[in-house]
């Protein structure tokens, strides 16, 4: 059984990412936004809502024992996840059609809005996880800290709506749910209107809500009855069902020669969970958020992110280029890190 609800998940996920893709470009035109508004702020913040339920749910609404070490997992587990497996699996992607690619291997991205993406998670994440080696008590640093990630991000989403629009209506596939408004008018030159653009934004992002969780709790109940730790299972197994919505979004684009909806949604997801979603963890479980014997491993993944992420963009800012090859090196830091968490569960 729980196999067929993962199946349906999947396709859940699979017809929302699709739907959401296609409305939140058009959502971008209608609104005169940038592609790192739309890639980075719109796109990531609606995929990155399934991962962040977990620690939501787990800290504030679970009275279990491991309830907090499963949210910090969960926090932990989404941007090691964003910058290893995400990554690679788009640099599959575009190995995979670089013979139909205008660019072939090439990434072509804006270098702008990456750099923007990449410099605060960068700066983010240094933050969050620096307040894990604070003191225990008192919890007032942590607090400071939660309300400067908060204006951080608030100062990352400005300067990426203040960016000129970049979204034409002529690279815009035809909206999908367009035919269900009946008032529209149907002459060649006419656009969708914002009313089912917003529709179907909404329709497509509950769907991918939907199939995650729906997805999280199969693999929950599968992880279960095979025995997995409840903390290893929010560090590595949970994360990797709810980044679907990423890399499903980061597929789309890739194939529609869209490359910088498709890094900066993966990226601008990075920073929405290196900011907003450790706030969960500073302010509801600041005496969980703590390097310690039995949060070391845990804590590792953001080691692994940071290199990662180095890696990748390292010989963007060197070169000028991103190619697919690049994207590939976050697999092997997953596999390390995998390796390293299965010998300390003795596995």
């Amino acid at each position: 059984m729980d196999v067929l609800i993962l199946i349906f998940a999947f396709v859940v996920i699979l017809v929302g990412a699709e739907l959401f893709t296609n409305g939140i470009e058009w959502f971008g035109h209608k609104m005169g936004l940038s592609e790192g508004a739309v890639g980075s702020v719109l796109a990531a913040v609606g995929t990155a809502l399934p991962e962040t339920t977990i620690p939501i749910v787990a800290i504030l609404f679970t009275s279990g024992a491991n309830s907090s070490d499963v949210g910090i997992g969960a926090i932990l587990g989404a941007p090691f996840m964003l910058s290893t497996l995400a990554f690679g699996v788009t640099g599959l992607v575009v190995l995979g059609q670089r013979r139909r690619r205008v660019l072939g291997e090439v990434v072509g991205i804006d270098r702008s809005v990456v750099g923007v993406d990449v410099r605060a998670f960068a700066v983010a994440y240094t933050l969050a996880i620096g307040a894990a080696f604070l003191p225990i008590e008192p919890t007032w640093p942590k607090l400071v800290i939660a309300a400067a990630l908060i204006y951080l991000y608030g100062r990352y989403v400005r300067s990426h709506l203040a960016a000129e629009s970049s979204i034409g209506a002529e690279g815009l596939n035809a909206l999908r749910l367009d035919r269900l408004d009946w008032q529209a008018p149907r002459d060649a030159e006419s656009s969708p209107r914002l009313r089912i653009v917003s529709v179907q934004v909404l329709v497509g992002g509950g769907l991918i809500i939907l199939g995650a969780v729906t997805f999280v709790g199969a693999v929950s109940d599968i992880a279960r009855l095979l025995g997995v730790n409840q903390v290893l299972l929010a560090l590595i197994v949970a994360p990797i069902a709810t980044e679907l919505p990423e890399a499903f979004n980061a597929i789309i684009w890739v194939r529609q020669g869209k490359d910088t909806l498709a890094i900066a949604n993966i990226t601008g997801a990075m920073v929405f969970q290196a900011s907003i979603a450790t706030i969960v963890a500073l302010v509801f479980a600041p005496t969980a958020w703590t390097f310690a014997p039995g949060t070391r491993i845990a804590f590792a993944s953001a080691a692994f992110a940071f290199l990662s992420t180095a890696a990748v963009f390292l010989p963007v800012f060197r070169t000028g280029q991103l190619r697919g090859r690049h994207l590939l090196v976050g697999i092997p830091f997953y596999g390390v890190y995998l390796a390293l968490v299965a010998a300390a569960a003795g596995i």
